[in-house]
């Protein structure tokens, strides 16, 4: 039986495709094609190394200031010169005990006298090996050493003053005046500002690791 006018055949014009033909791509969002990469292992992350903190002290050390250097030079003189009194106050120790006698006026005894005299002496040489360590110290950069020596030479004022008043031969007073001109000397050059701040400056570089 043949269709009947109007009717349509379903194969009728139907043509296969031609070699090589593909068919279209699909219509609508596709989810993007991206190259997944293993994670790296623990540990290699590939960071860079941390930075340094901000205000690090510097390799070099910073120049001492020419104020340190008199300064200290001048506590080394001082200590040079306490030394000299000492050898010539015991290469005098008789002169000065007949000459502390005489002066008294009173019955001390010789005996008395020597035995104040060897004490002064002894405590003088401990003070100067201590001042010799402080100056060791604040060479160094120690600003306790600094202020250590600031105590010490006000001492040595006073003791320059006292030194006027003790029995001694007139070397020894002058070898006293000397040594209180070097502690002022000392303590001014030490307290000024280039000298504060050179400290401060090492002061940091120990705080921050660097010797």
């Amino acid at each position: 039986m043949t269709s009947g006018q109007g009717g349509h055949d379903p194969q009728q014009g139907w043509q296969a495709p031609p070699p090589g033909w593909q068919p279209p791509p699909p219509q609508g969002w596709q989810p993007p094609q991206q190259n997944w990469q293993a994670p790296p292992p623990p540990g290699q992350y590939g960071y860079g190394p941390a930075p340094s903190a901000p205000g690090h002290a510097p390799q070099e050390a910073p120049p001492r200031p020419d104020t340190v250097r008199f300064g200290v030079g001048a506590f080394i003189a001082n200590l040079v010169l306490g030394l000299i009194g000492a050898v010539v106050t015991f290469a005098s120790f008789d002169a000065i005990i007949d000459a502390e006698l005489a002066r008294s006026g009173v019955s001390v005894s010789e005996d008395a006298v020597q035995a104040v005299l060897v004490a002064s002496a002894v405590i003088g040489l401990l003070f100067v090996a201590l001042e010799a360590l402080f100056i060791w110290f604040a060479w160094n950069g120690r600003n306790w050493a600094r202020i250590v020596l600031f105590v010490l030479g006000g001492l040595s004022v006073v003791g320059g003053l006292s030194a006027l008043a003790q029995p001694s031969t007139g070397f020894l007073t002058g070898l006293s005046l000397f040594q209180m001109v070097l502690a002022i000397a000392g303590v001014v050059l030490l307290a000024r500002r280039p000298s504060t701040e050179w400290y401060k400056a090492m002061g940091w570089r120990r705080a921050a690791g660097v010797r």
